[in-house]
């Protein structure tokens, strides 16, 4: 079983939209359970990621920007939305065998299972406690692959729901996962990213 973990997500974004969620940003650098989010100049979304423990030290897995990274060190802070840590990464690509491979071959971390939805294909692999959700679609012709967004568990959806109000989120609503829940950040608030929230595993 492959140690490498997600501990560092790169964001290129402005950071007064995430301090609308409550987020504690720190000298560019927020933290959501066991992984940091570096935010750096631009509005280009998720531009990276830092793993730790990986038995190789690639600077691109199958065109995804990669760098080494430390694991964070004490407890994370408190969030008034609850949020318990992320659920998944997602990432684009237009060969799902390509990118899940490129995964395994640069972390060690298997595929561990193909969803088939009609066109769209996924992908997982797990990464210490963050999910690579690899997304195959027939839109996406780059022979190369690029983040996307993520999704965080929280506590209570239904208050996080109610906290940030009808103009930030979504109602909640089933989600893919049985039993679970979704509701997604509206793109008006300006994170440069997709982002959802998400009832726990």
């Amino acid at each position: 079983m492959s140690s490498a973990r997600i501990v560092e997500l790169r964001v290129s974004s402005p950071v007064e939209p995430w301090q609308r969620l409550g987020l504690l940003v720190d000298d560019g650098v927020a933290r959501i359970g066991g992984v940091r989010l570096r935010f750096v100049d631009g509005h280009d979304g998720l531009v990276g990621w830092g793993i730790a423990e990986s038995a190789t030290d690639p600077d691109h897995i199958d065109g995804l920007a990669t760098y080494a990274a430390e694991v964070p060190e004490g407890h994370p802070p408190h969030h008034p939305l609850r949020i318990e840590g992320f659920d998944h990464v997602v990432v684009m690509t237009s060969s799902l065998e390509r990118t899940c491979g490129a995964i395994e071959a640069a972390t060690g971390a298997e595929l561990r299972r193909i969803r088939e939805a009609g066109p769209v294909r996924q992908g997982f692999h797990r990464l210490g406690e963050v999910i690579v959700e690899v997304v195959e679609t027939e839109r996406v012709t780059s022979p190369a692959a690029s983040f996307w967004g993520f999704v965080w568990n929280v506590d209570d959806l239904h208050d996080a729901c109610e906290r940030l109000g009808p103009e930030v989120i979504s109602l909640p609503k089933p989600a893919v996962q049985s039993g679970r829940y979704i509701a997604t950040v509206r793109p008006e608030l300006g994170l440069g990213l997709p982002l959802a929230l998400m009832t726990p595993r």
